[in-house]
Parts: C-alpha cells; sequence; structure tokens
C-alpha cells in the first residue's frame, strides 16, 4: 500500500467526488463525439441555396442593382444578389450586418408571407433535388426550433417549416425574409444529431434559445471537467512514480484497471477534453475572427453610384444567380449559369484594363486591394486544398487567396472578393490547440480519410470505456456512502 500525505489525501476525495459528478457527462461526450463525426449538425450550404433557384426572367426586372440598394436603405451594401425564385426574380442586399431582400420588378419587400408562395418554393426545390413533394404540408411560422435555434438564422426569421411527409421524413426551412431554402432534415439526420450533436452540446431548444447562458454553462462545465481529469492524472502519476514500477498496482479490481487505463489514455482523454473547452472560448481567452472593418477597407463600397442603369439589360439568358460585389473600389458581376459555371466580369468602372470575363478574381487584383488595408502586405497566394489553416469555401472550386500583413492573415474568396479570415497569432494557436487536439484535424490524417476516422472512433471508444468505468465506481462510492449514512 502506497503511503499518502495531506495533500495527496486532499487531491484523492476531490477525485473521487469529482468523478461522481462528472463520470456520466465524460461518457456521454466520448459517445456522441462518434456520432457527430459521421452526422453532422444540419446547416446552411452554398449548394444547397443554389439548386433552390429557378431560371432569372429577366422581363420581370425592371429596377437595376443600384436602385436596389438605394431602397433597401443599406448603403453600405458589400453585395447584392440576383437570384431566380420560383415566383419571381428577387435582389438580396447584403450589408456588414443585415441582408434585405426586394422584388425586382418593383422594389417591394421581397419576403414570403403567404403559405401557397412558401409551399411553391419548397415544391419545386424538392423536384429540382429529385425528392417527392405529392404529399407537403406547411406548418405556421416558427420562430425557432432545434434546428433553426442558432443566431445564424436571426435574418430569416420567422421560418416557414414544409413537411414533405416522404419516406425520409424530409422537412425544408423556408425564410421568410428572402424566400431562400436555409436548411433541409430528414428524420435519419435528425435521430443521430440527437444521439450526436445535440448531446454532445447540452444544445436542447429551450437552453440554446438563451446563447449567453448557454455558452456560460458549456464554458464552465467544460473547464471543471478539464480541472477533474488533470486532477485524476496527478494522482495516477504520483502513484506510479511512489510505486516501484515493477511491483503490483496499488489497486484491486476495477479500480485498479481504471488507474491503469486512465495512465496510458490521460493524454488523449486530457488533451481532448481541454480543447473542447476552448471550443467555447467565444473571445474570452483567443482573439476572435472579427473581419467586417477590414472587410470594409478591402471592399470600399462606394462605387455602386458607377453601375450604368441598363446593367440588367445586359445579362446572358439561362442564369440562376448574378451577383454584383464591391471589391478594392469597383463593382465586379458574378454569373452562375444553370449548370452553376462562374463567369466573372468588371462591372464598374468598366473602362479598366481587367474587365475581361473570366471565372475568378486574380493575384493582381488582390494584391491591389490588400494596399487598402493600411498594412505593408505580400503579394497573394492560392492556398492548397490542404492547407492546415482551412477555410470553409463558400463553392467547392473556386481558389482561396491569402494575403500575410505582418502577423496578420487574411484569406479572401477568389470567386466573390468575401473577407472570409483574419487570422492573427492568437487565432493560429487557437486553431492547433482546438482544431488539432479536439478533432485531430492535421493534414497527414487526412490521406485517406478514413485514417483519421478510425482513429476517432478509436480513441473516443478508449475514452468512452474508461469513463464507464468511472461510472461504475462513482455508482459503488454512492450506494456504499448511503449505505453507511
Amino acid at each position: 500500500m502506497v503511503s499518502t500525505g495531506p495533500a495527496m489525501r486532499v487531491l484523492i476525495v476531490l477525485h473521487r467526488w469529482w468523478g461522481v459528478a462528472f463520470c456520466l457527462l465524460f461518457a456521454m461526450w466520448f459517445a456522441s463525439g462518434i456520432a457527430m463525426h459521421f452526422v453532422p449538425f444540419p446547416a446552411r450550404t452554398d449548394a444547397g441555396h443554389f439548386r433552390g433557384l429557378a431560371p432569372i426572367n429577366s422581363e420581370e426586372i425592371a429596377h437595376s442593382p443600384a436602385e436596389a440598394i438605394a431602397a433597401s436603405g443599406i448603403h453600405d451594401a458589400l453585395r447584392v444578389r440576383l437570384i431566380g425564385r420560383s415566383d419571381q426574380p428577387i435582389y438580396l442586399i447584403f450589408g456588414p450586418s443585415e441582408v434585405k431582400a426586394l422584388r425586382a420588378l418593383d422594389l417591394a419587400d421581397g419576403g414570403v408571407h403567404s403559405d401557397r408562395t412558401v409551399l411553391d418554393i419548397a415544391i419545386a426545390y424538392a423536384r429540382d433535388r429529385g425528392l417527392d413533394p405529392s404529399h407537403a404540408g406547411i406548418a405556421s411560422p416558427i420562430t425557432y426550433d432545434q434546428w433553426t435555434v442558432s443566431g445564424e438564422y436571426d435574418s430569416d426569421r420567422p421560418l416557414y417549416r414544409v413537411s414533405l411527409n416522404d419516406s425520409s421524413g424530409t422537412d425544408l426551412y423556408v425564410s421568410s425574409a428572402t424566400g431562400s431554402i436555409v436548411v433541409i432534415t430528414t428524420r435519419h439526420m435528425r435521430l443521430l444529431n440527437y444521439l450526436g450533436s445535440i448531446a454532445h452540446w447540452i444544445y436542447p431548444t429551450a437552453l440554446r434559445h438563451h446563447p449567453q447562458a448557454w455558452s456560460a454553462l458549456l464554458w464552465w462545465l467544460a473547464l471543471f471537467a478539464t480541472i477533474g481529469a488533470g486532477v485524476g492524472f496527478i494522482i495516477g502519476l504520483m502513484r506510479l512514480i511512489a510505486t516501484n514500477r515493477n511491483a503490483a498496482s496499488p489497486h484491486r479490481g476495477l479500480q485498479a484497471w481504471h488507474y491503469g487505463f486512465g495512465l496510458v489514455c490521460a493524454p488523449f482523454i486530457l488533451s481532448w477534453i481541454f480543447s473542447g473547452w476552448l471550443s467555447m472560448d467565444d473571445g474570452r481567452l483567443f482573439s476572435g475572427n472579427a473581419t467586417r472593418v477590414d472587410a470594409l477597407a478591402i471592399a470600399d463600397p462606394t462605387a455602386w453610384n458607377q453601375l450604368r442603369s441598363d446593367e440588367v439589360r445586359r445579362l446572358h439568358a439561362g442564369l440562376k444567380e448574378i451577383e454584383w460585389f464591391a471589391f478594392d473600389g469597383r463593382i465586379y458581376r458574378r454569373d452562375r449559369d444553370m449548370a452553376g459555371a462562374h463567369r466573372l466580369v468588371q462591372a464598374a468602372p468598366e473602362a479598366d484594363a481587367t474587365s475581361y470575363p473570366r471565372t475568378f478574381l486574380q493575384e493582381n487584383e488582390i494584391d491591389a486591394a490588400a494596399k487598402r488595408l493600411g498594412r505593408d502586405c505580400s503579394n497573394a497566394s492560392v492556398l492548397d486544398a490542404d492547407d492546415p489553416y482551412e477555410v470553409t469555401r463558400i463553392t467547392s472550386d473556386e481558389p482561396v487567396f491569402r494575403i500575410v500583413c505582418s502577423d496578420i492573415w487574411f484569406d479572401i474568396d477568389g470567386a466573390t472578393g468575401e473577407l472570409l479570415n483574419r487570422i492573427d497569432p492568437s487565432r493560429r494557436a487557437y486553431r492547433w490547440l482546438f482544431g488539432g487536439l479536439h478533432t485531430l484535424n492535421f493534414s497527414w490524417l487526412r490521406h485517406p480519410p478514413w485514417l483519421r476516422s478510425i482513429l476517432i472512433v478509436v480513441l473516443c471508444g478508449c475514452g468512452f470505456v474508461f469513463s464507464l468505468s468511472g461510472v461504475v465506481l462513482a455508482w459503488q462510492r454512492l450506494r456504499n456512502t448511503v449505505a453507511k449514512g
């Protein structure tokens, strides 16, 4: 038996009762982590948005994008989209913090407020995706539910939920503000997310609807869990040092198994719980990905009045989406045809030599825009697909450019000119401490992709089994305490 001093006895008591409080939570986190790796939470995607669009009917366009901006009241608009909706063409005006929809015919409110219109939009979308909408039904407008409670959908509320009542139990959510399909769920997806993301994030709708309370709860729970795991590792390490390495374990039965397995799994368990705590950082310890000021500087949205009044009369037929965006004091137009192919031209000022049609922005255009940041920046370079500081691309094929300005990196989308990331040293450290440790997001684990999946399943499985041993030990301790009671 290994002797223990007062400090060690305090740590042991803390660890025992900390384990009673947190062992089930640990087991749930490891098990749900496996599920959410394979079935992510439903989210808005560009592919989903584009597939829901109809061909643009040019006969129903009576106003220019500049007029749409003026009518919207968004004077610092960064981009304007003209989309083909099943009922009529719609302008979407995007400012730094809001989106507004206007009808291209008369610049009236482009939101949808009719059940019939919503159902027509959903049915057209379902048919385009090969789904069966013959039994589709619409629910009353909802402010939020389990799948749309995130603040990401605030500009779309209220939402219409359209149930297709098909064999997959498909639900479509339609934005009342824009008429766009913003998220899709199926019965299988919803079930697995209850076992995965919702359990993992402790994400019940009633709690998640209060984001500050939810964030604080998860932050403190994960912090206490990290401290508890650290205390357990310290105890195990001290006993390992105090015990002759060739001698038997100082524990017996399940406790000996818990002790030995805990020492072996400690590096992963500690790093995983710690990095999970960091996932709830939200700017507490690390800088956020704030891009608004820099995005306005790069775009310089003062050139909208240079667009020709007959701009919409110069459009090609067979388009589903047209986007005008401000970049480096110029206005570019991006056309997307029925197949989703891009065609980019500079719409204003026209006299510039770079106005020839192409697919994406060029490096020299990114370099010119970088000068607006007021820093000494390097020339733009195209990110590799396996860049360790990866970004979420708006579409799957566009290049993403990186410019390095001293110790701050900026990632710019080559299709839309959008500033995707502002990465300072703090964000780079966060990428490895969270993305690396928690999701094993390392380039050497991406090829083949199943290697990372196997590793996640094995490590989380070990963590789950280890946590279950803690559950049994906690139950035994509680039962003995009550019996002595």
